[in-house]
């Protein structure tokens, strides 16, 4: 199973979060395709390859995927733009939605059916995530 991992890269988010997302999808048994921009978010705050090279790079990662995960918690237009060409593609979409925040689920995000949405903690972070990659 090769996962598509998306979240907030220049527009921020919760950083430690992704890490224990990355690991839950790898100790799930499938293939993260999307690990090395994860790690150029932390370290550097985005890649530094030029945006042409990003853009291409992850719509490829999208099209290899079985599967796309994605952390909405921090809005970001990327997200957005990669969860609507996940589902042109009719891949699967989890939407995981930190549940110690403040912020609202963007709308846009909320009222898509197509979207399995849920709403996470620490602790149920693996267990949601396992579930959908097994599903």
């Amino acid at each position: 199973m090769n996962v598509y991992f998306a979240c907030s890269i220049r527009g921020g988010g919760d950083t430690s979060n992704y890490l224990t997302i990355i690991d839950a999808i790898k100790n799930a048994g499938a293939t993260l395709l999307s690990e090395v921009f994860v790690h150029d978010a932390i370290q550097y705050g985005g890649s530094p390859l030029p945006v042409e090279e990003i853009y291409q790079r992850d719509i490829s990662m999208i099209q290899d995927a079985d599967i796309v995960i994605a952390e909405v918690t921090n809005p970001s237009l990327g997200v957005g733009y990669e969860l609507a060409y996940a589902e042109s593609l009719h891949k699967p979409v989890l939407c995981l939605f930190n549940a110690n925040t403040d912020r609202k689920l963007s709308a846009m995000i909320a009222g898509n059916s197509y979207n399995r949405i849920e709403t996470y903690t620490h602790d149920t972070l693996a267990m949601i995530i396992t579930q959908f990659i097994h599903r």
